[in-house]
């Protein structure tokens, strides 16, 4: 009996454990700081760039090598605010993506609706033809939504552009409402069924309270997708009916002109509007996304 527990000490201390596994020089917490910084100075980066340059007079911007001392002034801002042509680029940007996220937002909610709670011949292939329908690049539609809109006689109108715009929003809005809809519980609609109301009823009193959240999801991202967008207001429409980003690169962008402190300025006074409903629904849009992302 001895012998066993003397067996069993010795082999327990004669030999020394294995080292352990060498540790990363740099602790976690601080590679993770690491990480983010770098990703903020990529992603902030530009925009730091563009505020600087709005601020700094022509002849300090082209300044080579760039230094630190540089001049200051207000005249680009001033140049920006004084043009109508500007506003009227900023007012119908605000017409066109206000009518693309609402148009959206109804076509979006009564279809994820009917994908969720109805079952119908063809459901399933219609939903992955939307599918198939997001992953087409938008220019290679260009074409034919131009000859289509020409043949209906809306080229250079509003229509135009809020129904391309919509053409490209509806596929991710119709799925992340319809995701939206498969959570909701089917007691719930049963339920309004037996008190007897009706279709309607059911989706604007029952549903739209319990998928707000989602809705504005969708609808600043159809908002922000129409905003941005250069190619379509530069081949569907003329100056009058052009949105910003078209607006601004043939005002202030040519052959024999570059107008860059003017240009930069403009992009920051209309990134304004864009930049305060995002924070304002920034805790909506997380959560929308996430909630219609997955079941």
């Amino acid at each position: 009996m001895s012998v066993a527990v003397t067996t069993r000490e010795t082999v327990g201390t004669s030999e020394p454990r294995p080292p352990a596994a060498r540790r990363s020089r740099m602790p976690k917490p601080v590679a993770a700081v690491v990480t983010v910084s770098l990703l903020a100075v990529f992603a902030l980066g530009p925009v730091v760039w563009m505020i600087v340059t709005a601020f700094t007079p022509d002849e300090d911007i082209f300044r080579f090598p760039p230094t630190l001392d540089r001049g200051f002034t207000f005249d680009h801002f001033a140049a920006v605010l004084t043009d109508a042509t500007l506003m009227r680029f900023m007012v119908n940007g605000l017409v066109v993506s206000t009518a693309t996220a609402l148009l959206s937002l109804v076509i979006g909610f009564a279809a994820g609706y009917a994908f969720s709670k109805f079952r119908f011949i063809g459901r399933s292939p219609i939903m992955y033809l939307l599918l198939v329908a997001q992953m087409v690049p938008e220019v290679l539609l260009l074409l034919t939504l131009y000859t289509s809109f020409d043949a209906l006689g809306l080229l250079n109108t509003y229509g135009a552009l809020i129904l391309s715009y919509t053409t490209f929003t509806l596929p991710l809005s119709v799925w992340m409402m319809k995701n939206t809809f498969d959570s909701v519980p089917d007691e719930l609609i049963e339920a309004a069924r037996i008190d007897g109301a009706s279709e309607w009823r059911i989706m604007t009193s029952v549903i739209l309270p319990v998928t707000r959240t989602p809705l504005i999801a969708v609808g600043l991202f159809a908002f922000i997708r129409a905003w941005n967008d250069l190619a379509f207001a530069l081949t569907l429409v003329g100056t009058e009916y052009q949105t910003l980003p078209a607006g601004l690169s043939l005002t202030f962008l040519g052959e024999f002109q570059s107008s860059y402190g003017e240009m930069l300025a403009a992009s920051l006074v209309t990134s304004i509007p864009v930049v305060v409903i995002f924070l304002a629904l920034q805790r909506h849009f997380v959560s929308g996304a996430l909630s219609g992302s997955v079941k």
